[in-house]
């Protein structure tokens, strides 16, 4: 008989052991490109919430889930279709985290996620233009659209009393949809915009923008550009010239690359990025610092709550099938039910087991709006003795 209760014990163990599967995620962010610097740290944060998830045991009857990486260049529609295609075809991912940068998560959903039935959440694509696609509801983002940051801009530079700025915007749907937000929020602030003019990426010298930037006038030189590059060239030859000194920095120039490149030499600079304070962000600030990334990185907050919206989904639906979980993410991301911080995914996830109900406020302060918008917080910076540093939120 005892041979016999533990062959069947044995048995059992094998069918569970069997039963369960490994989970993949794609983690599809510019790896290369005009905001690589940014990348380590937002794919650390999406990580660090997939092996939270995977180290409880307690997701879906103890499947365990792991991260595949996609490259998108940022910029590159080809090369990201191309991983996105692999992460879901060759991959088998379930899911994916990203992309980065606003076009090439566009060209992403409409030519990989959708066709494929496969949930995205982006933790840092923020034209407006996604607000309006049809996304068969499978597009969710984490970071607010720019028309909300738009009118943050605005309101930062009206308190601080900017009457008159000069705008330069990379030449995409990031920098267009943000320059035109601003414009519109500024100028209905009874602010001036003396120039709103697009600048080219991968360029050697950006003399002539900054000459026409200069010609133009204006207080501060908004730079809604991509801080590894052309933004880095406006900046360079603003400086070298003396045609500024002053720069508003929107969330794809908030980067350590500021304080190694430029120092004190853009001192009184400022700007935003999306994030929040309070306890979630605080408490995901000492996760991160034990990981070993950057927890105050532009979007790394928000990568490790794309990462946990998407599983929690799973585990209140009960599948990984994105059929299934792609209605559960706006119930799992706000009220009502108890609120869950980083790292209480565990906890979270014994609760949708048993059927109840969480509030996800994760790292960024979590709540989903309209068809899956970001209500969005935002940090304000300021340069000081050559670093970045915090002035507030709003």
């Amino acid at each position: 008989m005892k041979k016999l209760l533990m062959a069947s014990a044995a048995a059992a163990l094998m069918a569970g052991t069997a039963h369960a599967e490994d989970v993949k995620l794609g983690i599809l962010l510019g790896f290369t490109g005009p905001l690589e610097s940014l990348s380590p740290d937002m794919a650390a944060g999406a990580e660090l919430a997939i092996k939270q998830v995977s180290d409880s045991g307690k997701f879906l009857d103890g499947n365990t889930v792991s991260a595949v990486q996609g490259d998108t260049g940022c910029i590159d529609a080809g090369l990201a279709v191309a991983s996105a295609e692999r992460l879901i075809t060759s991959d088998g991912v379930k899911g994916i985290i990203g992309g980065m940068c606003s076009g090439e998560t566009g060209a992403v959903l409409q030519n990989a996620a959708i066709p494929n039935g496969v949930v995205m959440i982006s933790p840092s694509a923020t034209s407006p233009a996604l607000s309006t696609v049809e996304d068969e509801g499978l597009f969710f983002r984490t970071s607010p659209s720019d028309a909300r940051q738009g009118k943050i801009m605005a309101d930062i530079l009206s308190d601080r009393g900017i009457e008159e700025v000069a705008v330069t915007y990379t030449n995409n749907d990031y920098g267009k949809g943000l320059a035109d937000s601003f414009q519109a929020a500024f100028e209905e602030a009874g602010g001036t915009v003396t120039l709103n003019a697009a600048h080219e990426d991968g360029k050697a010298d950006y003399s002539a923008e900054v000459g026409a930037l200069a010609s133009a006038g204006g207080e501060v030189l908004v730079v809604a550009g991509y801080v590894d590059q052309g933004g880095k060239g406006i900046i360079n030859g603003a400086l070298d010239s003396g045609a500024f000194d002053t720069f508003m920095f929107p969330d794809g120039m908030v980067s350590e690359t500021l304080e190694s490149d430029f120092g004190t030499a853009i001192d009184g600079s400022f700007g935003q990025h999306p994030s929040a304070s309070g306890d979630g962000p605080a408490k995901f600030a000492e996760l991160g610092e034990e990981a070993g990334f950057d927890p105050t990185g532009a979007f790394a907050p928000e990568a490790y709550d794309a990462a946990a919206l998407i599983l929690l989904a799973m585990q209140a639906a009960g599948s990984s099938d994105a059929a299934a979980y792609k209605d559960k993410v706006m119930d799992v991301a706000n009220a009502p039910g108890e609120k869950i911080l980083p790292g209480e995914l565990g906890k979270a996830l014994d609760i949708l087991k048993d059927g109840g109900d969480i509030d996800y406020v994760g790292a960024s302060d979590v709540e989903l709006i309209g068809g899956g918008e970001s209500a969005g917080n935002y940090r304000e910076i300021e340069i000081k003795d050559g670093k970045i540093g915090t002035v507030g939120y709003r």
